[in-house]
């Protein structure tokens, strides 16, 4: 068992199961064995890669959708241009760079980080040098301005609980010990009022997942876009309505048992895209509808990008950069399974590439 594991498997012993929601956070972010907190997961070296280590489009196409936004709502200035989880930097120096395009927009923006792991702020740093980012530990620290923000696979990674139907009523699944090891267990069986909208929806045995943790940020984020403008785009694995169990561990790019061992595989559930709406729609922002990730990206002209970006390659460079396009836009690939929405001001055109929900 891992160091983590041993604490709490202690902790278990003396107090009892844990909701999963719990054991997420500590496995993630316990400040010395959780997972982000001690090493630079991304990548061939690590346990997953993010479309912006996949291709520089990415990064080029979200960065000018932003851009675009900026223009819209009339250059405002200064402005945070925001990335919540940014990995190694590599999305925001893309979108930097896609930005240098647009007059006057690099000197107003002012570039902000929400990043906990000490670790992977030292692999920003570096992605950034001479762009004077500011970090913060939570979205309640970003600078009171128009707000231009990513989250790209962030809300995937926020600790979830999960909740089985048992009758009328909801059994949480919880972690416990059996034989010496971490192992999932059940709760009482409880009304629980937040979820009875979704007993007539759900069958004995089906699996409701909820996330305090994402509401509270989108919420947070789409208070700010309403108030002082902006736009928030979040890009994530995941649906419409929760339904069903979607909690995994991946490490060296493959699925592993989550509960085998703690703090050294990466954690995450689908995110719940309704969700996320409702927060921002609850503060008075704006929403889009939810669209598959490649339909986004086609829409925003990846395809010329690609074009463009293939001119002078061959072999194998451009074997590779033909197949990074197919994996961020095929619907066999992470085009269909990621998606994309965003929050923006009342009265404002929504950011390009998506449409107004319905």
């Amino acid at each position: 068992m891992t160091p983590l594991g041993r604490l709490l498997a202690r902790r278990i012993a003396l107090d009892g199961p844990i909701p999963l929601s719990d054991y997420m956070a500590e496995c993630l972010l316990n400040p010395s064995h959780g997972y982000y907190a001690t090493r630079d997961p991304f990548g061939a070296a690590g346990d997953f890669t993010t479309a912006p280590e996949i291709s520089q489009m990415f990064g080029e196409l979200v960065g000018l959708c932003l851009a675009q936004c900026w223009l819209d709502q009339g250059r405002p200035e200064p402005f945070a241009l925001a990335e919540v989880g940014p990995g190694r930097g590599t999305l925001m120096a893309d979108m930097l760079r896609a930005m240098r395009s647009v007059p006057g927009m690099l000197a107003a923006a002012k570039v902000h980080l929400v990043e906990a792991s000490p670790a992977l702020r030292a692999r920003q740093a570096r992605a950034l040098t001479g762009l004077a980012p500011e970090w913060h530990d939570r979205v309640e620290g970003l600078p009171d301005l128009p707000l231009f923000l990513v989250a790209n696979e962030f809300f995937d990674a926020l600790p979830i609980r999960q909740f089985e139907r048992r009758g009328t009523g909801w059994a949480e699944r919880m972690v416990t010990l059996r034989a010496d090891r971490l192992a999932p267990g059940l709760g009482p069986v409880t009304p629980y009022p937040a979820l009875s909208h979704r007993v007539a929806e759900t069958c004995e045995g089906d699996v409701v997942e909820t996330c305090p943790a994402a509401a509270a940020i989108a919420g947070e984020i789409g208070r700010r876009v309403a108030r002082r403008g902006g736009a928030a785009l979040v890009v994530d694995y995941g649906g419409w309505r929760s339904l069903g169990d979607t909690f995994q561990a991946l490490k060296g790019h493959a699925p592993a048992d989550p509960f085998a061992e703690p703090g050294e595989a990466d954690l995450t559930a689908h995110v719940d895209f309704q969700a996320l709406a409702l927060a921002f729609a609850a503060e008075g922002a704006a929403v889009t509808a939810m669209t598959p990730q490649g339909v986004f990206l086609e829409r925003l002209g990846i395809a010329a990008r690609a074009e463009v970006l293939a001119r002078g390659l061959a072999g194998e460079p451009l074997r590779t950069h033909l197949a990074a396009h197919r994996r961020l836009t095929h619907p066999d690939e992470m085009g269909q399974l990621f998606k994309v929405i965003a929050a923006y001001p009342q009265g404002e055109a929504p950011p390009p590439g998506l449409d107004p929900a319905g």
